[in-house]
C-alpha cells in the first residue's frame, strides 16, 4: 500500500488528467493526412510516455522537418483546443491524492511533458495547487523515459531515496524508467496501455485510482 513508501511520485498524462485519449486520435488524424498512416493504437505505442522531442525527431526523419513542424502546429493547436473544453482530472486521482496528503505522505509529478503544458493541463484540472513547487518535466535531465533520469531528479529534490519512491504511471517507457531508477511501479490499466504490456515492463497493475491505497495489503 502507498503508505509504505517515503514518496509517490506522479506521471501527469494519462495518470492526473485523462489526456491521452483527446491527443492520441488527433495525432493519428495528422500523421495520415502528412503521409504516414497511423492509427490512435500505434500512436501509443511508439510514442505515449515519451517526450515530444523524441516524438518529433522520429517524424522529421519520416517525412520531413517541414512536415514535423507542421504537425506540431496542426495538434498543439487541435488538442489545445479540445482540452478547454473537454479535459478532466483521472477518476478518483484527486481523492487519492488528498488521501496521500491527509496520511503525511509526500507526493510530487515527473512527467516527459514540458513545464508551461503541465501548468496549463493541471490548472484546468484543479491539480495545479495540490502539486505546485514539485512538478519536475524531462527537458531538466538529459536522457527522458524509459530512463531513469527524471525519476532520480525527482527523488533527489525530494530528499527520499529511491527505494522508498512509489511510481505511478500508465506507459511502458514510465514503466521502464520507475524500474531503471530503483523504484515499485504501479501501473494504471484504466488508460490506453494493456495491463499485461505494463506487468511485462515491471509494474503492478491496477484498474482505479481508489486501489491503491489498498495496493500490496
Amino acid at each position: 500500500m502507498l503508505n509504505d513508501f517515503g514518496l509517490v511520485i506522479f506521471d501527469c498524462d494519462g495518470v492526473l488528467v485523462d489526456s491521452e485519449r483527446l491527443t492520441v486520435g488527433v495525432e493519428a488524424e495528422v500523421l495520415t493526412e502528412l503521409g504516414w498512416p497511423m492509427d490512435a493504437a500505434e500512436v501509443v505505442r511508439r510514442w505515449m510516455g515519451r517526450t515530444s522531442g523524441a516524438q518529433l525527431a522520429e517524424i522529421a526523419a519520416r517525412l520531413g522537418e517541414d512536415a514535423a513542424a507542421e504537425f506540431d502546429r496542426r495538434t498543439t493547436t487541435t488538442v489545445r483546443a479540445a482540452f478547454d473544453t473537454d479535459l478532466e482530472a483521472v477518476e478518483g486521482v484527486v481523492e487519492l491524492v488528498d488521501a496521500l496528503a491527509g496520511l503525511g505522505i509526500a507526493t510530487c509529478v515527473a512527467s516527459s511533458g514540458t513545464p508551461s503544458r503541465m501548468e496549463y493541463t493541471l490548472g484546468v484540472t484543479g491539480l495545479w495547487e495540490r502539486f505546485a513547487g514539485r512538478i519536475f518535466s524531462a527537458v531538466e535531465v538529459e536522457h527522458g523515459k524509459p530512463a531513469a533520469d527524471l525519476f532520480l531528479l525527482a527523488a533527489e529534490r525530494m530528499g527520499v531515496v529511491p527505494c522508498r519512491c512509489a511510481v505511478v504511471e500508465d506507459s511502458v517507457p514510465g514503466v521502464r524508467a520507475g524500474v531503471a531508477a530503483g523504484m515499485t511501479v504501479f501501473g494504471y490499466a484504466g488508460g490506453l496501455t494493456a495491463e499485461a504490456e505494463l506487468v511485462a515492463a515491471g509494474a503492478e497493475p491496477f484498474g482505479h485510482m481508489r486501489e491503491l491505497l489498498s495496493v500490496g495489503r
